[in-house]
């Protein structure tokens, strides 16, 4: 399993933005903090510094490894080992500054990636939209109806809503109206449907069918219909009479605007996104970036525009790759443990480290509470592991007979480390394979020497 065994020595970089791509997309040039777990310029300049060379007092093993390296080569040789990550398992760590493979296994092989299928969502949806894109939901009025119309926020809250409630009430009240009917105007994505690999106990607590509103990040059947009625409620709570049921329709082109909320920035949901492995925002945003990108919102545009974005705009390669949706959800989505590697080795390139910065940042960190790597999920918790707490910031991905962990760290030599490990059909309870790859996770960081 050592890196002899991932095809070479080397990992395939991503190339240059052309100045035709430069300028056909948004790359905000965002001011980044020094915090050590939240550092993307920490990990561009190792990147563009490329600290390739050795010193008198290294030695470099035949594979082109130093002893620190080597040390995790063989480590991983040997914890990789472990009978409850099964006989379907993928893996790579990289040498973020070099580009160097310190260690592989099958790292070409397809496996179910889970959740680790949105850092290529958010990789996507940030190139397209830009980190500081912010989506709008309305309030028009028009034939003594007033509709809430959906513009793709996740993060729409209650509060929010009865701004807009308010902002609507002082319009009908100086008009005149004593009552209105309310609908909603969800029309922005297609009719919810299931993706391919996707089955029907997801909407009982995975995901809601996929709409354009939602409040309060509700699982609901209908999130537009259930947001319309918080709308009316606080309607009614402004002193404006409502008619009726709230309805489903389109808004007309000659209805008068009388409210508008905008979301938090794009790179704010993709934090929270991220620590919170959120299905439905993952989701949403692959329609919303299909949307920019010209495209219709639907399973089948997103993940093109994904799949487009990765490989013309970043040179990650996309044999092997098959994704049917935003979230990692689908049992049909393959992706290699190198592929999602040289996903979040773009987070240590120079050129993007604005642009991307947040999923740098929405990577949930060992023991970091309310994240997925959390005390409260049980990681980084055993003798082996808890060394690493505060150390590795990774992405979960958890599926019945899929689970993943791939991410950051800076080892013991002190470069950063980029690492994917996939697990698929082991028969092992799946608490014992997370915290066996707790246990790679920090092997890799050096901690568990």
């Amino acid at each position: 399993m050592s890196s002899a065994n991932s095809s070479n020595g080397r990992h395939r970089k991503a190339k240059p933005m052309s100045l035709a791509v430069r300028r056909a997309f948004i790359i905000a040039a965002v001011p980044v903090t020094g915090a050590l777990l939240s550092a993307p310029s920490a990990l561009a300049a190792d990147k563009s510094t490329k600290t390739t060379t050795t010193t008198a007092a290294q030695s470099v093993t035949d594979d082109g490894l130093d002893p620190a390296e080597q040390k995790i080569a063989d480590n991983l040789n040997t914890r990789a080992q472990n009978p409850n990550l099964g006989d379907t398992f993928s893996g790579i760590v990289l040498d973020s500054a070099s580009d160097k493979v310190i260690w592989g296994h099958d790292a070409d092989t397809a496996l179910m990636p889970a959740s680790n299928a949105k850092l290529a969502t958010a990789t996507a949806a940030l190139t397209v939209l830009g980190p500081e894109h912010r989506f709008t939901t309305k309030v028009v009025y028009g034939d003594g109806t007033l509709t809430l119309i959906g513009g793709g926020d996740r993060l729409l809250t209650t509060a929010d809503v009865t701004e807009l409630a308010k902002s609507a009430a002082a319009g009908v009240k100086s008009a005149g109206l004593g009552s209105v009917k309310v609908r909603i105007d969800d029309s922005l994505f297609a009719e919810p449907s299931m993706a391919n690999g996707w089955n029907d106990s997801y909407y009982d607590d995975q995901v809601s069918p996929v709409r354009s509103l939602v409040v309060d990040g509700k699982l609901s059947a209908d999130t537009s219909i259930d947001a319309g009625k918080v709308f009316a409620k606080q309607l009614a709570d402004q002193g404006v009479t409502v008619d009726g049921e709230v309805t489903r329709g389109t808004a007309s082109a000659t209805d008068v605007p009388v409210g508008q909320h905008l979301s938090p920035t794009l790179a704010e949901t993709v934090k929270k996104m991220l620590k919170k492995s959120d299905n439905d925002i993952a989701e949403t945003m692959l329609r919303m970036t299909a949307i920019a990108a010209g495209k219709p919102a639907t399973f089948e545009d997103g993940t093109a525009v994904v799949r487009d974005v990765l490989s013309r705009h970043y040179g990650v390669s996309m044999e092997n790759f098959e994704i049917y949706d935003g979230s990692g959800l689908s049992r049909a989505d393959r992706i290699p443990a190198r592929t999602v590697a040289d996903i979040l080795d773009l987070l240590t390139d120079a050129r993007y480290s604005g642009l991307l910065r947040s999923i740098d940042e929405g990577l949930p960190v060992a023991g970091e509470a309310g994240s997925t790597l959390g005390p409260e999920w049980g990681r980084f918790d055993t003798p082996d592991s808890k060394c690493a707490v505060g150390q590795v910031k990774a992405k979960t991905g958890t599926l019945t007979g899929a689970i993943a962990l791939s991410g950051l760290t800076k080892a013991a030599d002190g470069q950063w480390k980029v690492f994917s490990f996939i697990e698929n059909q082991s028969s092992a309870d799946p608490a014992a394979t997370k915290d066996a790859l707790d246990g790679l996770a920090a092997t890799v960081n050096g901690c568990w020497a």
